[in-house]
Formats: structure tokens, C-alpha cells, sequence
């Protein structure tokens, strides 16, 4: 006897039929936290909004945002219609105008020209700036609200430019490069991190920054190859009475990632640096999982001090 199961069907819904007028409707709801902060998910970014209709010439640019914790400037193109030749000029103009690092066109469908060119542009502009293309559509099961999903079509080849990027680094810089390419594996495989945090694109430098939803202070894991350390900072970059709360609850830190605190307070910035000793990375590679489940645990403790201190 076979087995029956109550499952309802997915059923596309207009996007007109819930966003009339691309601008006043569209635009406005996705510019709003919550649905901002969706797009931002669907291409592993933590998006905060800058403005809308940003001006740019005699044009606008329906959304400006930056990514939280590395202040990229992101511009926003939505279309509920099919990708057209105007709406691809606008982008490239856009992101001159703006001096935009990453551009997202949101769209109801991509036509294959304009996949390609995208994907094109994607493999020629450097790790600088990156182009992506989001179809947007509405399901709903039933007599259910509808529900948003973005799709992404086309995005950078991050693991193309990550190769490119390596040619011409010394060898120290691309053990760096290697070390991050290895957490961003890792880190992609923990659940529990993903849920507090977005890894950034590897590259080959002592730290790589992780956003706490806060363009206020960020997170960093650090490595030293020299002096054979790894360790985690909180970073706070302008407000200087967040870096001094953090300072005065130093021993709150240590207690929870049992690593000594290292405050420090400079023209520029604040916070605390905690590091492990004896944590060998040139040639030893075979270690460097050990050290990245470390520091993903220590970058998790942190938030937790960091949320119950209301910094």
C-alpha cells in the first residue's frame, strides 16, 4: 500500500501583483533591514544601506549600500522585468559613478546575453570589483502569503581570482593566502559560524575581518608566521567609548576565550588582541585545521561577550 503524503505545491506568484511600481514599492521594501539583509545572505555579504535613488550625474542609483565591517561600497539595480541592454549600461555607470567594489543587479528574469556579459565582465575586472546577478520571484503554497527567494545567476569566480591573485607573492604571502583559503573551507562547513558570521574573501594578508552586523567594530582573526602565533581580535575602528567598555571588561574576554588580553588604544582605533603562543604556520600545514577550529571557537565566544555586554 503506498504511502500517502499532505504536501502542498509551490505556486509563482506576479511580482506586480505585490510591487506595482519598481521604485516606490520595490525599492522600498527591499531597502529595508530585514530584506536588505536577505539579499545580502544570498551573495555572502553583510549589506547595511547607504540611501536610495543615489544620485549619480542626471541618473540615480536605486540603492547604495556598503558591506559591514570592510565598508565596500555596493550599488543595487533592480528591474521586475527582463534584464535589457539600458538596464546592463546603467550598472557600468553606476559603478564608475560610485566607485562601487561590488554591484548587484536584481532582476525578474536574466536573458543568456546578459548572463554572459556579466559572467564576462566578472572575468575581466580585477579582485576589486565584482559583479552579481540576482533573479528575484514570489512562491507561495496555497492560500499562504508569498514569499521573496533570490536566486543568484551569476556572481564572481572567487576560486579563479583567488588563483590569479597568487601569482607574484613572495612565499610568505601566499602561505597567508593559503591559510585563509583553508578557513574559508572550514568555516563553510560550521553551521553554528554561519550563523553569527560571514567569511570574507581569502587574501593574502595577517588578518581576515568577520562582520558582527555592527559598522561600529568588527571582528578579526589574526595569524603571525613570524613569530609562529594565531590569534582573534575585537576591533573597534572610530567610537572610542566602545573600545574603552571593551578594555574595562578585558578580563570578561579572557575568561571566556582563556587567552590573555592584549588592549590597545590608537589615534585610529581600539580594542583587544588575544593570541596563542607556539602555533607554528610556515611548513606546517598539517596543523592549520586544528588552528582555524580555534579560532572559529574564539571568534564565537566573543560575540557572545560582545552581545552580553551591549557593546
Amino acid at each position: 500500500m503506498n504511502k500517502k503524503y499532505n504536501l502542498g505545491k509551490l505556486d509563482e506568484v506576479d511580482l506586480r501583483t505585490v510591487w506595482p511600481h519598481e521604485a516606490h514599492d520595490f525599492t522600498k521594501w527591499l531597502s529595508e533591514d530585514e530584506n536588505l539583509n536577505s539579499l545580502g545572505l544570498s551573495v555572502g555579504m553583510e549589506l547595511e544601506l547607504v540611501e536610495t535613488e543615489s544620485s549619480v550625474g542626471s541618473f540615480n542609483a536605486d540603492i547604495l549600500a556598503r558591506e559591514s565591517g570592510t565598508g565596500r561600497t555596493v550599488i543595487i539595480e533592480n528591474q521586475l522585468e527582463e534584464t535589457n541592454h539600458d538596464h546592463l549600461g546603467k550598472i557600468i555607470t553606476y559603478a564608475a559613478g560610485k566607485g562601487a567594489d561590488v554591484v548587484i543587479w536584481v532582476v525578474k528574469h536574466a536573458r543568456d546575453e546578459h548572463r554572459k556579459a556579466i559572467e564576462w565582465l566578472n572575468e575581466r575586472t580585477d579582485d576589486n570589483l565584482g559583479f552579481f546577478l540576482v533573479e528575484i520571484e514570489l512562491l507561495s503554497i496555497g492560500s499562504s502569503l508569498p514569499a521573496p527567494r533570490f536566486n543568484v545567476v551569476e556572481q564572481p569566480n572567487e576560486w579563479a581570482r583567488t588563483i590569479k591573485l597568487s601569482e607574484g607573492l613572495n612565499d610568505t604571502e601566499r602561505i597567508k593566502l593559503s591559510y585563509w583559503t583553508m578557513y574559508n573551507d572550514i568555516a563553510e562547513k560550521s553551521p553554528e559560524f554561519l550563523k553569527a558570521f560571514r567569511p570574507h574573501k581569502p587574501a593574502a594578508q595577517h588578518w581576515s575581518d568577520l562582520s558582527c552586523g555592527s559598522s561600529a567594530y568588527h571582528i578579526a582573526l589574526l595569524i603571525n608566521t613570524q613569530r609562529n602565533k594565531i590569534g582573534v581580535e575585537f576591533c573597534v575602528p572610530g567610537d572610542k567609548a566602545i573600545g574603552r567598555k571593551a578594555i574595562e571588561n578585558a578580563s570578561t574576554f579572557e575568561d571566556r576565550l582563556d587567552l590573555k588580553a592584549e588592549p590597545y588604544e590608537a589615534k585610529k582605533a581600539s580594542g583587544l588582541r588575544f593570541f596563542k603562543e607556539n602555533c607554528k604556520i610556515k611548513g606546517n600545514e598539517k596543523s592549520w585545521p586544528g588552528y582555524i577550529k580555534q579560532q572559529l571557537g574564539w571568534a564565537l565566544a566573543m560575540r557572545e561577550v560582545i552581545d552580553e555586554l551591549g557593546l
